[in-house]
C-alpha cells in the first residue's frame, strides 16, 4: 500500500472519529442544578454577568465549547 493511501486512511479515520465524539462531561455538585450544562454556556453567563457583550464569535465559540464538554451536577 502506498504511502498516500495510508494517510488518506487515517484521516478519513481521524474524521469520522471527530464527528462521532460524545462531549466530555464533568461532574461538579453543588455547582450545577440537575440540567447539563455546556461549558459555552457557562462561559457566556459569566462574561454577561460581568458586563461584556457576546459576539458573533462568542457564539461560535460557545457551540463549539457545548459539542465538547458538559457540566452536570
Amino acid at each position: 500500500m502506498s504511502d498516500k493511501k495510508k494517510a488518506g486512511k487515517s484521516t478519513d479515520k481521524r474524521a469520522e472519529t471527530m464527528a462521532e465524539r460524545q462531549p466530555v462531561r464533568v461532574r461538579l455538585p453543588g455547582f450545577v442544578k440537575d440540567e447539563d450544562v455546556g461549558l459555552g454556556d457557562l462561559a457566556m453567563r459569566v462574561t454577561s454577568s460581568a458586563g461584556i457583550n457576546p459576539c458573533g464569535g462568542c457564539y461560535r465559540r460557545a457551540t463549539w465549547l457545548n459539542s465538547r464538554f458538559r457540566i452536570t451536577g
